[in-house]
């Protein structure tokens, strides 16, 4: 694996402005690294921001603060020639297959939309990478002059996923793509991302609130909580040793298939709401629901670093 990752984000920040003075901080003091090859997930209970940074690591937002780098370049520094051939080796996968395609284009010319616009392919070429990417997602040539009404809910993200794929990208955002299926269906989507990724060579930001199929296709994972990241670590690490209070809350709620395990195992029941974001806690975030929060809580944000190799958190325990 490259040591240059293909994508490093540095204190990123995006704020957005509510009125009346308030400041909504969505995503704040976000660093994390990419390799090539590599997916990571990104994980946290709704509203934590993980939707709002990929989307302003894709420039879908301007950013507040921070850099984003990929492939070594700036990205909300680039402007014309070099902003459109970003475009084209980052793609985005959305969350709601039903909202994310236009119901007026058929299937043929929603997939095709990124190679016109980059002038990629023309006439009987353009037919047939169409039918080439149909059926690269479990579809087939029949499906191109169809609307996307007539499909289900998987299918419509199969065709997301085709569109994300016709210009070739390096790295795709997916921002909860199984979210809005049904359970039968989200298993045969992750396969089919893990299937597309060892075929081409892709990088994942792979963003989700279902840990265990997070876990499923990520090498390291990320967790965020109230628009800032608390730990970040390999998917086996993170199972196994998961250091902050919040992480170990999330991976007890999730059912373990032995129901001898299941009945000894003791759950982590959070006290409390998740704060407004508009009106965070000072120090750390989690400390208004932690059970093991200290003075010292209220009064410091902890630093985020490396507690054994490869394994950070932003905790006070650890100190």
């Amino acid at each position: 694996m490259n040591s240059t990752p293909l994508l490093e984000v540095r204190n990123l920040k995006k704020h957005f402005n509510m009125g009346g003075g308030k400041v909504l901080k969505a995503v704040d003091n976000l660093s994390f690294a990419i390799q090539r090859g590599e997916t990571f997930g990104l994980v946290g209970e709704s509203g934590c921001g993980k939707s709002t940074a990929g989307r302003t690591i894709i420039r879908l937002y301007e950013a507040t603060s921070g850099d984003i780098l990929f492939n070594g370049q700036e990205v909300h520094k680039l402007r014309g020639r070099n902003l459109q051939q970003f475009r084209s080796q980052m793609q985005m996968v959305f969350q709601d297959p039903y909202a994310s395609l236009n119901p007026r284009m058929t299937v043929g010319n929603i997939i095709a939309e990124g190679m016109d616009i980059n002038h990629l392919y023309r006439g009987a070429k353009r037919r047939e990478r169409v039918v080439q990417l149909l059926q690269d997602v479990g579809l087939n040539e029949e499906h191109a002059n169809r609307f996307p009404h007539e499909f289900s809910g998987g299918q419509r993200q199969r065709i997301g996923i085709a569109r994300a794929l016709a210009i070739e990208p390096q790295f795709i955002i997916a921002d909860e793509p199984i979210s809005a299926l049904d359970v039968s269906v989200q298993a045969q989507v992750v396969n089919l991302f893990k299937r597309l990724q060892k075929e081409r060579n892709l990088t994942y930001l792979f963003i989700a609130h279902d840990l265990a199929m997070v876990k499923h296709i990520s090498d390291r994972i990320g967790v965020m909580y109230l628009g800032k990241l608390i730990e970040v670590t390999t998917s086996d690490a993170l199972y196994a040793n998961p250091l902050h209070p919040y992480t170990q809350s999330l991976l007890s709620a999730i059912p373990i298939p032995d129901p001898h395990v299941e009945r000894s195992r003791e759950r982590i029941i959070l006290k409390g709401e998740i704060p407004s974001p508009l009106d965070p806690p000072s120090g750390c975030p989690f400390r208004t629901r932690c059970p093991h929060a200290m003075t010292e809580c209220a009064v410091t944000m902890p630093a985020f670093k490396e507690i054994v190799p490869g394994h950070y958190t932003a905790c006070h325990l650890y100190n």
